[in-house]
C-alpha cells in the first residue's frame, strides 16, 4: 500500500504499525493525540514544519 499525503495519521498507523516510529523520527511527537485521528499528513507535516516529500520517501520505503 503507497502512502500518500491525503492519508489520515490514524490510518497509515493502523495499516504500517512502523510508521508511527517514522513519524516520530522525523518531527511528529505525539502520533496517539487527538489531532492524528483526523490530521492528513500533509497537514501534520505543515504544522510540525516537516518536509513533506522526505517523510512520504520514509515511509514509503
Amino acid at each position: 500500500m503507497a502512502i500518500t499525503k491525503d492519508m489520515v495519521i490514524r490510518e497509515v498507523i493502523m495499516a504500517t504499525p512502523e510508521a508511527a516510529e517514522i513519524l516520530m523520527a522525523h518531527g511528529m511527537g505525539c502520533v496517539g493525540c487527538p489531532g492524528a485521528q483526523m490530521e492528513t499528513l500533509e497537514e501534520a507535516a505543515a504544522v510540525h514544519g516537516m518536509n513533506l516529500e522526505h517523510l512520504l520517501a520514509a515511509l514509503n520505503k
